[in-house]
Order: C-alpha cells, then structure tokens, then sequence
C-alpha cells in the first residue's frame, strides 16, 4: 500500500482525508491508541491546528499499518471466495475470476 505513504513516509491518504473532515480507519485506530485524539476529531478537522495534531497523533500510533493489514486480511478473504467458486471450463469465467484476484492485488499495492 504505498499510496498511503509518500516519500517522507507521511500518510498521503490520510492527509487529504483528515483535511476533508473525514475520520477514515488509520484515524479511528490511532483513537484507539490515543484516546485524547478524539476531542480532537470531536472539535473538528477544519481548524488547521487541529488537523496538525490529529496527524501527529497518526504518526506516533499503528494506525497505518493496522489499516494496511485489515486492507490485506480483506482482500485475502475475497481471493479465497473467488478461488471456492464453483469450476467452470468457460474461458471468459477463468479469465474473469483472474482479472478479480489481480484486482484485489491492485488495490492493495496500488501507488495512488
């Protein structure tokens, strides 16, 4: 998942979500981590202030690399579900169920 990370090993992601005011799962791991992080999401992400200490808060918590995990613990449960589809001889039906199991690969090392 290197798009969560740029080449500072800052949270590219997270960054943009937190300055949209959105909470997304490294932010709610680092709460948990943190718990005086949350009357900081609770006071809002607009203040610039706020959003500052929310990502220091990220950077010092696992939050990241728990959200890493989770993201590769899913996407190994959906290549195990394609994979106990039934057999089919279709080429289409193979060449699809490949295509879905490179997908989930994608979108966990994904760059953007």
């Amino acid at each position: 998942m290197d798009g969560w990370m740029d080449d500072d090993g800052n949270a590219q992601g997270s960054l943009s979500d937190i300055r949209h005011g959105i909470v997304t799962a490294p932010i709610l791991y680092a709460m948990e981590e943190f718990p005086e992080l949350r009357s900081v999401v609770d006071q809002g992400l607009d203040d610039p202030a706020n959003v500052d200490l929310a990502l220091e808060y990220l950077g010092k918590s696992h939050g990241i690399q728990r959200t890493r995990e989770l993201a590769a613990k899913h996407a190994s449960l959906a290549s195990a579900a394609i994979d106990s589809l039934p057999e089919n001889d279709d080429e289409d039906v193979q060449r699809s169920r490949r295509e879905l199991v490179e997908l989930t690969h994608r979108v966990i090392n994904r760059t953007k």
